[in-house]
């Protein structure tokens, strides 16, 4: 979990997998196409993400159209 308060919690579904890490991922709520980027853990734990998977996001208050993917659901 991350310290930040800012942060802003969605879920979605992986669309479409980008080279580096990155995703591109419809979000639930919003019914919107973002990028997202695997966090540290995740890479460090090697979770693979496919397309089809659902993912919980977390969002700056800076850039809403780029998040940090932190839990595979």
């Amino acid at each position: 979990m991350s310290k930040n308060k800012d942060l802003t919690i969605r879920e979605g579904t992986v669309e479409e997998s980008l080279p580096g890490g990155a995703f591109k991922v419809r979000l639930v709520d919003e019914d919107r196409i973002v990028r997202g980027q695997l966090s540290g853990k995740m890479r460090k734990f090697r979770i693979k993400i496919v397309p089809g998977d659902r993912v919980s996001m977390e969002f700056t208050p800076y850039d809403e159209d780029l998040g940090r993917i932190n839990r595979r659901l």
